[in-house]
């Protein structure tokens, strides 16, 4: 590692904090911010207000909290991201790293000048089914801005890095998320969601109609299997209150929110089949967490999965396909080909200190 580079100051914004209590981008930040404390880098990691771990820095990360309304849905993330914007001015960071643009690229301008500001854009949120009319035009926007406004913009999949390459006439920097297999499973802990080995099928995901949450139940529900679907997600959302209602079946067990990470990869390692249904783009780190813990996986048919996944997957686009790959699903062992070559990814592509090396060498 080359001197000048040892106390490199960086701030990573737009999560609501680390360690992980929410979802993708969080446990990014927390895989990033970690591994760059240990390549000698001084980090801190922005986090709402409300985060429940207390502590002033986790795993040698200094920790800045800052006011986040939640309750104003989303207005509190423009107030939140503006807060931490104007604190990160103050900070003399050498990097700042922005995860996500959608709130966050209005303030664009307030970033510190002297500062390299690298935009990791994630998906096109302004696909997105639950964005309509005026949000979808602003969102469109504040995508422009945010390119506007960095000195390196981030792809996290080949399909987004060629969609900015082309729209923007840019040089995109593709760096994927990365997952670390699971090589340590306990069928013990099942028990306390009671289910069997092998004997649930499983879907971990945010409660928003892009992640197909209702056409997989429904394709459960018509499929000729007596298999439950057990689904993982904090469904405290009018989507997640209207599926709750609607489909209150014993072969739907919602069990809302849970972030124990060895719980989640023990649910995973052991469910008959595991189901992806993100469609608005970019490497999905729940999509690379199945990968690692061994699942055999149906995932929405779409590019940015099927970049990932490869030939190595069941695919569907309506509940009939889903209804389809249940009634002709066959053992877990006679897909283990596929779960080796998706091990094989994460080995080679998705690799933690790899990806971890790739942002170090950015800066």
């Amino acid at each position: 590692m080359e001197n000048h580079l040892e106390n490199i100051k960086v701030g990573i914004l737009g999560t609501r904090g680390i360690p992980n209590r929410y979802g993708g981008f969080e446990q990014w930040a927390e895989q990033l911010s970690v591994g760059l404390v240990k390549r000698g880098c001084r980090v801190s990691v922005y986090c709402s207000h409300f985060h429940p771990y207390k502590k002033p820095d986790f795993n040698g990360v200094t920790l800045i909290k800052k006011w986040d309304p939640k309750k104003l849905g989303l207005a509190s993330q423009f107030i939140y991201d503006l807060l931490c914007i104007l604190n990160a001015r103050k900070q003399d960071y050498d990097v700042i790293v922005q995860l996500g643009y959608t709130t966050s690229s209005v303030w664009g301008w307030l970033l510190p000048r002297k500062t390299k500001i690298i935009y990791n854009m994630d998906g096109m949120e302004w696909k997105r089914e639950k964005y309509k009319g005026l949000l979808k035009t602003f969102l469109k926007r504040a995508e422009k801005l945010a390119i506007k406004h960095s000195d390196v913009v981030i792809a996290d999949s080949k399909p987004i890095k060629q969609y900015l390459d082309v729209k923007y006439q840019i040089q995109s920097v593709y760096i994927p998320y990365p997952a670390t297999p699971f090589t340590d499973p306990d069928e013990q802990i099942l028990d306390k969601f009671n289910v069997k080995k092998e004997n649930y099928y499983l879907l971990i995901a945010r409660f928003q109609p892009d992640n197909n949450l209702e056409m997989i139940i429904q394709g459960v529900l018509a499929s000729n299997t007596d298999v439950p679907l057990v689904i993982i997600g904090d469904y405290q959302n009018r989507y997640g209150r209207y599926l709750r209602i609607k489909y209150n079946n014993k072969r739907i067990v919602f069990i809302g929110k849970y972030y124990d990470q060895t719980g989640l990869n023990n649910l995973r390692y052991h469910c008959l089949l595991y189901f992806h249904g993100h469609s608005a783009g970019g490497t999905n780190p729940s999509l690379l967490e199945a990968m690692a813990s061994s699942c055999v996986i149906s995932a929405h048919d779409n590019k940015y999965n099927r970049a990932v996944l490869e030939k190595d997957a069941f695919y569907f686009k309506n509940q009939k396909e889903i209804e389809t790959i249940l009634n002709r699903f066959k053992e877990k062992t006679s897909k283990a080909n596929w779960i080796k070559n998706n091990l094989n990814k994460l080995r080679n592509d998705f690799n933690l200190n790899n990806i971890t090396d790739k942002y170090y060498k950015l800066f």
